[in-house]
């Protein structure tokens, strides 16, 4: 599957987006204000972005959790009715630009759109463009138990199990080895 550059910075967005929901009751939202919106925008390079508001933080919020439920959705079907109603609400209005030193590629969102409608309509088709190339099931989340952060699946056998190898991955890993070893010595 081909991907962009724009994206490929559309998916890395959305995903980073998710992940920031609190994953339990216990865990802080990696969106608290206004303040870690901005942050969120200029890390990933949200462009033709203005003030930003209480307003504009909790109508990110909002798409986030319809975001979540299209790494949730059990197939294409439920993907596409979400991302569908995603890209609808926003008002999408697909133009050719180059800026920034990028060369042309589509910006989704409506000259002036708010962040939320900015990243429903650019995140949106990002996400689009795998139920349409029948990769649905890149869309993933974590399988480690104490982990569900979601990430795309960009492996060429569609193997990926967790959000990162290095750690999630390993330490179920290390923990699996571990187990062996015990049971091993156990037995021996």
């Amino acid at each position: 599957m081909l991907i962009t550059h724009d994206t490929r910075c559309a998916l890395d967005t959305v995903v980073d987006l998710v992940n920031t929901a609190p994953e339990s009751d216990t865990t802080p939202d990696g969106l608290p204000d206004v303040a870690a919106l901005r942050v969120f925008v200029r890390e990933h390079q949200v462009s033709e972005v203005g003030a930003l508001t209480e307003v504009d933080l909790a109508a990110v919020r909002r798409i986030r959790a319809r975001f979540a439920a299209v790494f949730a959705a059990p197939d294409a079907r439920g993907a596409a009715g979400l991302i569908n109603e995603l890209i609808a609400a926003a008002g999408t209005t697909p133009r050719l630009t180059d800026h920034d030193g990028y060369d042309w590629h589509v910006h989704y969102f409506a000259p002036g759109a708010s962040v939320a409608d900015h990243l429903a309509a650019d995140c949106g088709m990002a996400l689009a463009f795998f139920v349409v190339a029948g990769e649905q099931e890149r869309l993933r989340r974590c399988e480690a138990p104490d982990c569900r952060h979601a990430f795309v699946d960009l492996s060429r056998n569609r193997s990926r199990r967790y959000c990162d190898s290095r750690t999630c991955g390993n330490r179920l890993h290390v923990a699996a080895y571990r187990a062996r070893r015990k049971e091993a010595e156990a037995a021996g």
